[in-house]
């Protein structure tokens, strides 16, 4: 008996996930992981009034949320004192990419990123037939100069930017991404990723410009908030991008208690406050810790350090398994030369003993 035929779209692509996660390799190797500091999770945690909050919600939870996430909305809004009109609100920023693409991409319609970035963005492009243009890093940052530069030569519908950047930590001032906005080639909509945007220093974020239709603006609970788990961001720009997202999205995707989580953790910018320092007492620990051992730390602006290793892919590549053999769970950039490191998350004072006492034995072994 013959299956059911897939599209000739989706024969075409492979059947697998820009992550491994964690559980995967934990179930592969029989154990779990002691130091879990790969997958750029806050191990801070959520604010408690969240917590208390979405315990509350569970009662709840035989009804669906509210599929125009209206309380959130109005509360985002006011926090970044914008309309609720220019936002709106997904499962997650990985959600809102896939949906971005859906309305921007069709089959051949070519796409800018850089070479080695958040590869979940690439994954969305493929899915509908798009065509990745990448430019390469230039200095461990994102070139946003030769970003605009690729999109006006192969009339790119759409470029991807994340400032702060992942895998790199490293990031742009306000003003360069605002003249990047500035010099956007006609019918090109600029998406820029500011998942880490909370933990960066002032001056990053520019002024939102809600009535600009040419950017969309992505933020997320999953990193300073500590809501990974709860899959719940959010996206600013013009009120006619907003509104398409409706033609699409899945609106029932964010659940009850997620919404009820993230209200209430945007409430508590002191327990933010908190989670921020010790995030740049971490870093400071991580590069500290590198440094020790022949590591060289890069500046970062998020909640994790990329260490340069000093070698090349297989290196770092070998470092990752020996520190997985130590029961620490770390990742590496992708693509070279940025291949050439690994990066850490964040994490409290336990997890840094334990990274301390484990790298040193990583580093013989590899």
């Amino acid at each position: 008996m013959q299956p059911p035929r897939l599209t000739t779209l989706a024969q075409s692509l492979p059947d697998s996930v820009p992550f491994v996660g964690p559980e995967t390799q934990e179930r592969a190797r029989g154990a779990v992981f002691q130091a879990r500091l790969g997958a750029n999770e806050n191990l801070f945690g959520p604010s408690p009034r969240a917590i208390e909050a979405m315990k509350l919600a569970v009662a709840d939870v035989w009804m669906y949320g509210d599929p125009e996430n209206h309380d959130l909305r109005h509360a985002l809004a006011a926090h970044h004192g914008v309309s609720a009109n220019n936002i709106i609100v997904g499962e997650g920023i990985d959600a809102l990419l896939g949906n971005l693409v859906r309305l921007m991409v069709a089959p051949g319609d070519r796409v800018v990123t850089s070479e080695g970035a958040y590869p979940t963005f690439n994954f969305h492009v493929a899915a509908v037939g798009g065509s990745v243009e990448k430019v390469p890093y230039r200095d461990d940052y994102e070139d946003p100069a030769a970003l605009v530069a690729r999109a006006k030569a192969c009339d790119a519908r759409l470029i991807y930017l994340a400032n702060p950047d992942n895998p790199m930590g490293s990031w742009h001032g306000a003003g360069v991404i605002t003249a990047m906005i500035d010099a956007l080639p006609e019918n090109c909509l600029l998406c820029l990723d500011e998942a880490y945007i909370e933990m960066a220093p002032a001056g990053t974020a520019p002024a939102f410009v809600t009535d600009d239709p040419r950017v969309l603006r992505m933020r997320t609970f999953s990193k300073a908030y500590g809501m990974a788990g709860a899959r719940i961001g959010y996206a600013i720009g013009a009120q006619s991008m907003v509104k398409a997202f409706d033609k699409l999205r899945n609106h029932f995707g964010v659940g009850r208690i997620a919404q009820a989580g993230a209200l209430a953790a945007l409430a508590d910018q002191v327990w933010l406050a908190e989670v921020l320092e010790r995030i740049t007492a971490s870093r400071a620990k991580i590069g500290e810790i590198g440094r020790a051992n022949g590591l060289i730390p890069l500046n970062s602006a998020t909640n994790f350090v990329t260490l340069d290793c000093g070698g090349d892919g297989a290196k770092a590549r070998a470092l990752v398994a020996a520190l997985a053999a130590e029961n620490v769970f770390v990742r590496m950039p992708f693509a070279a030369p940025q291949n050439r490191c690994i990066r850490i998350s964040a994490g409290g004072d336990a997890e840094m003993a334990y990274l301390a006492d484990a790298l040193p034995r990583a580093l013989r072994r590899s």
